[in-house]
């Protein structure tokens, strides 16, 4: 088949960008432009490879990238085309009245508008994506696919998640998180927000209460309130969770769960200090409620000595505990976990098989391989080193280039700093005009559930260069006024 489209695509081995995410952003634009329109039939790998002077495994992850996303799909024995029906570009025709009530859904964490230029983008707190061990993972498929038996992953697997990976994680708990789980304690999620609906929607009933941290995690507030929670917002200062308050809560109502993030507060980076674990621990066997405990990025820790998660302790006998792979490799491996009691998961388990049947198996049994093969562990390793070296020079540059504007603890561990400015500032008008200077944040009005303003932002430092570091945050002191 002629592929008659002649490749336009710049590439810059020296770009911060990694390569494959250039050639991926170019083809965006050139969809964008009108010259690749949908049906359009691109390059084969090599071809491409050739063209440009780049890996041909480079080229597939950009093409493996675009079809996730949308802009391409892929015909057996055909070859890669542009989508039908692009992201941007997809309507619905209404044909019918819709007569049923639903839930709207707010956006939260929403994309960042496209810009002309390259933007230097604070998120909340993700991995570098260019320290992902991609190669390791990639040589982790060729030789599951190369096993003799391969035919028998083809058909369905054990609905809580590949055996061989969560006796891996339940080895992982028990050696560096001080965890006694077994493998049938655990489930496998396509990511940690999974997780938590499922969570979620197995344990909270219509009117049930359920405590969360204020300022905290805003589709965490969302998934309990769409289960039918009745929300609470607490309140947290430089200890935690303000435990106290919550008991004087326990002897006015009947709370069902508490929902927290206690290794790295999200958003305030805080680490929840030893005397409130051991009373939150104590409240929830005395009152009855669950503790669900949310160890998003546990393995990022700047002090000598990290805090075991609540779930390590002998009384946590009401914590269900949720975390993820994907701050260890990438945001896109979508392989999170929840454990808890053995009949909480296997109630948890048979919502999941209604909605998602199981999850991606031959990515399972690659990242358990990784897992057992030590290569997680070693890539942890080197990923702590770049992020230790941005997380001081994240300090660094603040006291540059905010002093006087801004107050910030230096965080225990987590990817991200809590800046909070000491004049009134809507982080909304911020957020606009710092994407005019090429800068993208996160508003965070959203956090405050109890309507305070935060005059605060929550800005993740391990996804950037050092370079990038500093003139972000030369920008960003730019427009704060002193």
């Amino acid at each position: 088949m002629l592929r008659p489209w002649k490749t336009m695509l710049q590439i810059n081995l020296e770009d911060d960008v990694a390569v494959y995410q250039q050639i991926a952003d170019g083809i965006i634009a050139e969809i964008k432009k009108g010259r690749l329109k949908p049906g359009t039939a691109l390059p084969g790998s090599r071809i491409l490879a050739a063209d440009i002077g780049v890996n041909r495994k480079t080229v597939v992850l950009a093409y493996e990238a675009l079809t996730a996303a949308g802009w391409l799909e892929s015909a057996h024995k055909k070859g890669t085309f542009v989508a039908a029906e692009l992201p941007e570009v997809k309507q619905r025709t209404a044909t019918a009245t819709v007569n049923f009530e639903f839930h709207a859904h707010d956006g939260f964490f929403a994309a960042a508008p496209a810009a002309k230029r390259k933007l230097i983008t604070f998120n909340d707190g993700l991995p570098d994506v260019r320290l992902a061990p991609l190669d390791e993972l990639a040589r982790s498929y060729r030789r599951i696919f190369q096993q003799k038996a391969r035919w028998r992953m083809m058909g369905y697997g054990h609905v809580q998640g590949e055996e061989r990976l969560r006796i891996a994680i339940a080895d992982m708990l028990a050696h560096k998180r001080g965890m006694n789980i077994q493998p049938g304690q655990l489930c496998i999620t396509r990511g940690s927000q999974m997780a938590l609906y499922l969570t979620a929607r197995t344990i909270i009933r219509t009117g049930d209460t359920v405590v969360m941290e204020c300022p905290g995690y805003f589709p965490a507030w969302q998934t309990f309130r769409d289960a039918g929670a009745d929300m609470l917002p607490l309140g947290v200062d430089e200890k935690g969770l303000k435990v106290d308050e919550l008991e004087s809560l326990c002897r006015r109502r009947r709370i069902k769960a508490v929902y927290v993030t206690p290794h790295h507060q999200f958003p305030t980076a805080v680490t929840m200090k030893m005397d409130r674990r051991l009373q939150l621990l104590a409240l929830s066997n005395k009152y009855g409620f669950a503790v669900i405990e949310d160890d998003y990025d546990h393995e990022y820790h700047f002090e000598s000595k990290s805090l075991l998660p609540l779930a390590s302790h002998e009384h946590a006998a009401n914590v269900i505990y949720i975390s993820s792979l994907s701050k260890l490799v990438a945001p896109a491996v979508r392989v999170g976990y929840v454990a808890g009691p053995p009949a909480f998961i296997e109630a948890l388990s048979k919502l999941r098989a209604i909605i998602d049947r199981q999850g991606d198996t031959i990515m399972e049994q690659a990242i358990a391989e990784l897992m057992e093969d030590g290569a997680i562990a070693r890539h942890a390793r080197r990923a702590a080193a770049v992020y230790r070296e941005r997380h001081a020079l994240m300090n660094q540059y603040l006291q540059q280039y905010l002093a006087g504007k801004a107050g910030w603890r230096i965080p225990e561990g987590g990817l991200a700093y809590w800046v909070t400015f000491l004049r009134k500032i809507n982080t909304e008008k911020i957020a606009r005009q710092l994407l005019d200077k090429g800068v993208a944040v996160i508003p965070t009005e959203p956090f405050a559930f109890d309507g305070k303003p935060l005059h605060a932002l929550r800005l993740g430092f391990a996804s950037l260069t050092p370079r990038e570091l500093k003139e972000g945050l030369r920008i960003i002191g730019s427009v704060i006024p002193s």
